[in-house]
């Protein structure tokens, strides 16, 4: 447990310290963010705030990861390792998306066929490392019923990549307002921590504490007002962060109850350009995703971080109650 706490606390710092060079850093870069003009009209006073912040947990994680991880990687643990990679890669992606944006002054980066074929070829090779490694198997655990359902090989890789980049897309949808994909995603890198050391995975319990501490430093710059936007290269690495922790856990229907938030956000801009379009013209919600719909409904940004936030917290604790039965312990 000594690792745990010091991975947190290690993320915590390392985050906490960079953002204070890293934000400064990226306001001389006017590395600013270009706002949509479809969006709340009152969100165009954010115009410039600093994007690409989501590089000040990365930071914080990597380094955690380095420093009390080699003793896992010596040992032939390379689960948090693998995660990490996966989560990098995806904000690899984030990165050239925003450094795109930046360069042309405007909200448009990495075109949706590109940024898919990438986070498509992401999610198949990290399901075949994980799977010859055997942190992954064919075998699908349905929480709450503790019962497992064995899929053949080609349908479960996939399946498993429709999810990671559903599940990583729907991160970035959530990245909408002040803190909000932060505030959420701390619920869930704790229910990772709790269920990796209750089962004893602890290599990947120093990534997900490293994940919880590198979001809790980076909400000091990113709660409202924000002083940063993670952008993309952020909320793409936290989407790769949590479903690599899901799938290394070997539980991804887990993902449907910890993240039910980025579900909901999802959803409803599917459904709003769908009935959009069946309708010719007739809508569902004010404004979508759903945040947008509660904040043009009075909403604050701070209403919506804690309401969100606090769901989230609920269904990550009635998601631990339903996986305690999985393993003898």
């Amino acid at each position: 447990m000594s690792r745990i706490v010091g991975s947190f606390i290690a993320a915590f710092a390392v985050a906490a310290l960079g953002g204070k060079v890293l934000i400064p850093a990226l306001r001389r870069l006017k590395a600013g963010q270009s706002i949509k003009d479809i969006g709340p009209t009152w969100h165009m006073s954010k115009q410039g705030t600093p994007t690409m912040g989501g590089l000040i947990f990365i930071l914080g994680i990597t380094a955690a990861i380095v420093l009390l991880g080699w003793r896992d990687f010596a040992a032939g643990r390379f689960g948090g390792g693998f995660v990490l990679l996966f989560a990098l890669v995806f904000g690899v992606i984030g990165f050239i998306d925003d450094y795109f944006k930046v360069k042309k002054h405007e909200n448009t980066g990495l075109t949706a066929p590109q940024k898919f074929l990438l986070q498509l070829a992401a999610a198949v090779l990290f399901t075949v490392l994980m799977r010859s490694h055997h942190y992954l198997s064919n075998v699908l655990y349905v929480p709450f019923f503790n019962v497992s359902v064995l899929i053949p090989w080609p349908l479960y890789t996939v399946f498993a990549a429709f999810v990671m980049v559903g599940a990583v897309n729907a991160v970035n949808i959530t990245d909408g307002i002040d803190g909000l994909a932060t505030g959420v995603t701390m619920p869930v890198a704790l229910f990772f921590t709790a269920a990796a050391c209750y089962w004893s995975h602890f290599e990947l319990g120093v990534f997900s504490a490293a994940l919880f501490g590198g979001l809790c430093a980076f909400l000091l710059y990113n709660f409202y007002p924000a002083k940063v936007f993670m952008g993309d290269t952020g909320s793409l690495f936290l989407g790769g962060a949590v479903c690599g922790l899901a799938f290394a856990l070997d539980m991804p229907l887990i993902l449907i109850p910890v993240g039910v938030i980025y579900i909901a956000e999802t959803m409803s801009d599917i459904l709003q350009v769908g009935y959009f379009k069946l309708t010719h013209g007739k809508r569902i919600f004010r404004m979508a995703p759903l945040h947008h719909h509660l904040e043009l409904g009075g909403w604050s940004e701070v209403k919506l971080f804690c309401v969100f936030s606090g769901i989230t917290l609920v269904m990550c604790i009635l998601a631990f109650w339903g996986i305690m039965d999985r393993y003898p312990v």
